[in-house]
């Protein structure tokens, strides 16, 4: 049936149960519902407003105890969160909420339908984090995740794509506090819901762009060479997914020569380069001058969100820090795909700032440290600027500190240290600092026995 007509007859269905009707909550209902409808057809927002004022005196009707009432509140929540997305009104979100949790209180633990009443709520919450940063709600939607899992265990058609989503939100929270057990967790999961979605799979794709971006997080921050020889592999598979032709083929190829470049650099191997080098230019063979590419558009509007957002969150606010973070992984993101130099100077002029308002004991103070240092390293590999590589050697001192003995990453900063120790040997001649590299070095090597996945990192390095 065409929206209009459906809208009509709706309407005329409730000019005949006025006030007092026994059957006026299902007519605003239905009404309400067909109004939506259109609205998600042709986007008018009266559409939109006017179903949001039915719902409400829909739920007026059904009072704590009515069967329906489940089902009013969580489409009551829906409309508010397509005019919180169409108009951004922040109040419309927290009503969305507050009403997903009423309907989480009607499905207690047992009821065929609190699966999907958590996963509402969760991911209300987690869009009202994204929104404003309220780091609660983040928590809340990891634990009503987690929850939803459960209740979807192995075999439920919903498994795999409740496990990504609790991957996503672990994955913001690695971002927002930098707790490395989260990201763990989130490749974990990310692995998990990789292999229930094996090669044809309609969410193979998503699957792996998920689990790809949580590796390469990873392997910036400790350079973990297994970590990458997989990431190439899934980088291969993605490109597989991106004929000849497809929109995102050139980001894809960008991947993957990103990944050779950087083991050619741990290895040595030149056959990396060779790849990496061809790719490379295929890749930019399918950018010619003036292409925009849909992932750099995504990009600059993530960019230009943040600095929106920035500058929403002068100087003394509390969430400052985790804005100018956000903008500076952007531009970082930006300059990997584009090699823009200024928006990497940008995002490190950005990223020192956030580290002066997380000073130490701030929870924030080592996320902070880490993004700084990851464009510091950046840069030093293009310009080696040796005021850059003493500001690392500085900041992996710190780092280092963050991480005591038995600490589960300590390895990981050992081995950054004396990397740039060694770097700076290799520019100065100081022994001090190659006696230092070696110190380090054999003191991460002692945390890696023998099988664990750093080791031959850490071997390599101290060769």
């Amino acid at each position: 049936m065409d929206p209009t007509d459906d809208v009509s007859d709706k309407r005329a269905e409730l000019e005949r149960c006025p006030p007092g009707h026994n059957d006026r909550d299902h007519a605003l209902n239905k009404l309400a519902e067909a109004l939506y409808d259109r609205f998600r057809a042709e986007g008018k927002i009266d559409d939109m407003e006017e179903a949001i004022a039915l719902y409400r005196e829909a739920l007026e009707l059904r009072p704590s105890g009515h069967p329906d009432r489940s089902s009013s509140l969580r489409y009551l929540a829906l409309c508010l969160l397509d005019r919180c997305d169409n108009q951004e009104v922040v109040a419309d979100l927290g009503e969305a909420v507050i009403c997903g949790r009423a309907t989480l209180e009607l499905h207690p633990t047992g009821d065929s339908n609190q699966d999907a009443s958590l996963h509402n709520v969760a991911c209300d919450l987690r869009t009202r984090f994204r929104e404003q940063a309220a780091v609660q709600d983040l928590d809340w939607s990891i634990k009503l995740n987690q929850a939803v899992l459960e209740l979807r265990p192995s075999g439920h058609s919903h498994h795999s794509s409740s496990l990504r989503n609790l991957a996503l939100c672990l994955s913001d929270r690695y971002k927002n506090r930098g707790a490395v057990a989260d990201l763990e967790e989130a490749i974990t999961l990310g692995r998990a819901a990789l292999e229930l979605c094996p090669p044809g799979h309609s969410d193979r794709d998503v699957s792996l762009k998920n689990l790809t971006r949580n590796l390469r997080v990873r392997f910036q921050k400790e350079a973990g060479m297994q970590d990458l020889g997989e990431l190439i592999e899934l980088h291969r598979e993605a490109l597989g997914l991106r004929p000849s032709g497809h929109p995102h083929r050139s980001s894809a190829l960008r991947n993957l020569a990103q990944c050779l470049s950087d083991r050619y650099e741990n290895q040595g191997a030149i056959d990396d380069l060779a790849e990496a080098i061809t790719l490379g230019r295929a890749a930019l063979d399918l950018c010619p001058p003036g292409h925009r590419d849909p992932a750099v558009q995504d990009l600059d509007e993530a960019i230009q969100l943040n600095q929106a957002a920035l500058e929403l969150r002068p100087s003394e606010h509390p969430h400052r820090p985790s804005s100018l973070r956000n903008l500076a992984l952007c531009l970082s993101d930006k300059c990997e795909n584009q090699e823009v130099i200024t928006d990497l100077e940008e995002a490190i002029t950005l990223g020192r700032a956030a580290l002066e308002l997380c000073p130490p004991g701030h929870s924030d103070h080592d996320v902070s440290l880490k993004n700084l240092t990851r464009n510091l390293r950046v840069r030093f590999r293009k310009e080696a600027g040796m005021q850059d590589l003493g500001e690392l050697i500085e900041l992996h001192r710190e780092a280092l500190g963050l991480r005591p003995s038995g600490h589960p990453h300590r390895s990981s900063v050992l081995r950054n240290l004396a990397q740039r120790l060694s770097d700076r040997y290799k520019n100065r001649g100081a022994i001090d600092d190659l006696t230092e590299a070696i110190t380090l070095g054999r003191a991460a090597l002692d945390l890696c026995p023998p099988g664990h996945r750093d080791r031959d990192t850490s071997l390599h390095n101290l060769a």
